[in-house]
């Protein structure tokens, strides 16, 4: 995929007249690593939603590459090179692993043996390779997420957008899957979206980060400039808390 700039301008989400997303502009750039940060209920998911084609804004645009995208039924956003992860997974349970990979890239378009060929590959990288043959609803919680990211990356999409992907996995299955999300702008070319409460993951892994609260943007950054914003401390940070938490190891932070 070949787009190089995702972006969103001025979005606002109303449901039944309550506001979830407010006047709010962010955009990724290809081969970069954006972190979507906030309180529950900051309105990350529904902004995640409406940059996927899940969530028509009530105002606002969304831009690939210029070109205006908001209105485009969901499946020709994943065409078009925007995938996305689910925190609930969205798993086909009773498929395989390998059919689970297999699926996408075969509605994609590819043939039945280039799409094997391909989940094959992306199960081996991603740590799967051994469990391909089993029932995806079998996995444990961390395979599970494995699993999803693998189905987000089958056709090295132009924008991988990760709900929450280590969400409940310990700290050293949290740091296994990190360095592995580092590596994806260089190895699949795609920038990358990463909604997530641990905010070691966040302050190591990406180049820039974003947050809401209450549907609104309060700061926006690199990880060191956010860390030190006084509005993202005493909305979501919290005093000096990541200043006493060591960086995942082997992840530059930006």
């Amino acid at each position: 995929m070949s787009a190089r700039k995702l972006a969103a301008q001025d979005i606002e989400v109303r449901f039944d007249g309550l506001s979830a997303v407010a006047d709010v502009s962010v955009a990724l750039e290809s081969r970069e690593i954006l972190g979507l940060i906030g309180p529950n209920g900051a309105g990350k998911t529904t902004l995640v939603n409406v940059l996927s084609g899940f969530q028509a804004p009530t105002k606002g645009r969304v831009l690939l590459d210029g070109e205006l995208v908001a209105r485009w039924p969901t499946h020709k956003f994943r065409r078009k090179g925007i995938a996305r992860t689910f925190q609930a997974g969205r798993l086909f349970t009773d498929m395989s692993a390998l059919d689970n990979v297999e699926v996408p890239a075969v509605n994609l378009g590819l043939s039945r043996r280039c799409a094997a060929e391909r989940a094959r590959e992306l199960l081996d990288w991603i740590g799967l390779g051994g469990k391909a043959h089993l029932p995806a609803g079998v996995l444990s919680h961390t395979d599970e997420c494995r699993l999803g990211i693998a189905r987000a990356l089958v056709m090295a999409p132009a924008f991988a957008l990760l709900d929450e992907p280590v969400a409940g996995m310990s700290d050293l299955e949290c740091d296994d899957l990190v360095r592995l999300i580092a590596d994806v702008p260089k190895k699949f070319g795609c920038g990358v979206l990463l909604i997530e409460h641990n905010m070691r993951v966040v302050m190591s892994v990406c180049d820039r980060v974003h947050v809401l609260d209450c549907g609104r943007t309060i700061a926006e950054g690199t990880p060191v400039e956010v860390q030190a914003n006084p509005t993202a401390i005493a909305a979501y940070l919290g005093t000096g808390y990541i200043r006493q938490t060591p960086p995942v190891s082997g992840v530059h932070a930006a």
